[in-house]
């Protein structure tokens, strides 16, 4: 009689307890976990930005080297907020804390960056400039200027009304310390060499461009302005890890400093947010900029 080798013992219909039997996993189902494991962990992080990072208020202070600075203006300190973006998902308790947060720092002069309500809604023009009215009156002056969401007639006006000199398309030479200070303001569409020329027709000395987009680098370094302020960005407003900020190409910087030739260049992350309330890796910030001198070769 043959004996039966291991391989021919029949299960006996009853299996051993102990023994785990492995489970398939078919690559739908792995697809399937997988998509649910994503789907809830960009969930979590969009929520994160929504409930928190957009409201984590950061108060940045640097120091900003500007080229053939007189020794009298090194230490100027200007304060500079913008993209309020005052709206439904950007309250007034979010402009007011940003307000109350740039105007302890007590400041020299003001910059407003532009974009102070979204997509040009007239209802809250108003509140928007009474909310900034405490920046109103620094020292050495506060100034505006217009974004890509503000019109050209009420921000101005309502703005205007409340202490602030908006520069739109215009310059003004200021005295500070002694020494004369050029501060020049453009609006958003104002972007062409001979425009922007125009505005800066008769400066002299140290000149300070406030610019909402900061592409206008190009042409201020061009026309050797010493030092251009801008917002627009928002940060990038979601920055992916490993990715970064798909909008932020178009830009010389998304935030902070940067230079191109003799020109400095700062731009502010901003208050508030537009299209989505969310902001992930980029929370927003007002600004406390120390002017400081700088040879041509340290910028």
């Amino acid at each position: 009689m043959l004996q039966a080798g291991p391989q021919a013992i029949r299960p006996s219909g009853h299996q051993d307890p102990n023994i785990l039997t492995p489970v398939g996993v078919t690559r739908r189902d792995f697809l399937r976990s997988a998509t649910a494991v994503s789907v809830g962990a960009l969930a979590g992080i969009a929520a994160y930005g929504v409930a928190y990072e957009r409201h984590r208020l950061q108060r940045v202070v640097r120091d900003v080297p500007v080229r053939g600075l007189p020794p009298a203006l090194d230490g100027l300190r200007i304060g500079m907020i913008t993209d309020v973006h005052h709206s439904a998902v950007v309250s007034a308790g979010d402009v007011t804390r940003a307000v109350m947060l740039l105007k302890e720092a007590a400041p020299d002069m003001v910059v407003l960056g532009g974009d102070y309500v979204s997509f040009f809604d007239r209802g809250y023009i108003s509140p928007v400039a009474e909310l900034l009215a405490p920046l109103a009156g620094a020292p050495h002056g506060s100034f505006a200027v217009l974004g890509n969401h503000d019109d050209e007639r009420d921000v101005p006006a309502a703005l205007a009304s409340r202490g602030f000199t908006v520069l739109k398309d215009q310059r003004t030479a200021l005295t500070v310390r002694g020494e004369r200070l050029d501060l020049a303001g453009i609006r958003f569409w104002t972007r062409t060499p001979g425009e922007i020329a125009g505005v800066l027709k008769g400066t002299g000395g140290t000149t300070i461009l406030i610019a909402h987009d900061p592409r206008r680098l190009v042409e201020a370094a061009a026309l050797d302005v010493q030092l251009v302020l801008s917002g627009h960005t928002h940060g990038g407003q979601v920055i992916v890890p490993a990715i970064g900020a798909i909008a932020g190409r178009k830009f010389p910087v998304l935030a902070g400093f940067a230079a191109r030739e003799n020109t400095s260049l700062f731009v502010s992350r901003g208050v508030g947010t537009v299209y989505v309330p969310v902001r992930i890796n980029c929370p927003p910030d007002v600004a406390v900029l120390t002017l400081r001198r700088a040879a041509m070769a340290h910028l």
